[in-house]
């Protein structure tokens, strides 16, 4: 039990203190630390990052800092994608969603670590939004198929194509990324119980619980510690953790 809870703030943390980055941690806590089956692993985090995420949201709602035209843009698309992308992982190995989650990893560590300000111009607003809900459709599918949140994706996309300011982008994501989270967990319950597979709820009940806590300490953590540092050390422990699944999983999958 002691792992879970210690997993559990270490996300909290992770989230509070990147705004994005932190859910992607879930997987391998869940995978390699508390040993649960892959898809498991990756259904249970669906669970818990939808859940951390519309928490984290009702503050900003309240704020009246949500951009709800934006989520309405991305969140169909997105749901259809998660919904997509869960039933595309009931018909693939464990091993393989789990080295394509860690290329996400590098993906995530990339964008973490330029962590780019507000952008330039973009194009035509109309080609904007097609472009923001043909990604809100990608991010959807990652959602579904590996089990991370996508708001190191998203966020970047609600400033560059939508011109939301970086504040209303991050809270914007927390809406998309519960409905998308939510959408492929309830797709998953069909992928696990046609493979014999359950859900830990227990442990799932722990990581929201301690995750919100944690994430409230994360938050109060950003504005006291220095913000370029943090987010190139956490680039690099997951390029770290991305090495060390794809070596794992590629003996596992050869083996």
């Amino acid at each position: 039990m002691i792992y879970t809870w210690v997993g559990a703030l270490v996300v909290g943390l992770s989230l509070g203190l990147f705004g994005s980055g932190g859910s992607i941690l879930m997987v391998p806590i869940l995978r390699y630390l508390l040993k649960h089956d892959g898809k498991v692993a990756i259904a249970e985090s669906l669970g818990i990052v939808g859940v951390i995420a519309l928490i984290s949201a009702i503050p900003y709602a309240k704020a009246r800092l949500l951009d709800w035209r934006t989520a309405l843009l991305f969140g169909p698309p997105g749901m259809a994608g998660a919904y997509g992308g869960a039933w595309i992982a009931s018909f693939v190995n464990a091993a393989i969603q789990l080295l394509v989650f860690s290329t996400v990893m590098l993906a995530a560590a990339f964008f973490i670590w330029r962590q780019q300000g507000q952008p330039e111009e973009t194009g035509s607003r109309r080609n904007a939004n097609v472009l923001a809900a043909l990604e809100g459709l990608a991010v959807g599918v990652l959602t579904g198929f590996v089990g991370v949140g996508g708001g190191f994706l998203i966020v970047p996309a609600l400033v560059l194509l939508r011109g939301l300011n970086m504040r209303i982008a991050v809270a914007t994501s927390l809406v998309i990324i519960a409905l998308n989270s939510s959408t492929g967990f309830v797709k998953y319950l069909d992928v696990l119980r046609d493979q014999d597979l359950s859900l830990h709820w227990q442990t799932m009940g722990v990581f929201i619980v301690i995750g919100v806590i944690g994430a409230q300490g994360g938050r109060w953590l950003n504005t006291r510690l220095e913000q370029r540092r943090l987010k190139r050390g956490f680039a690099l422990f997951l390029i770290l953790m991305a090495v060390f699944i794809l070596a794992r999983e590629s003996v596992a999958l050869v083996g």
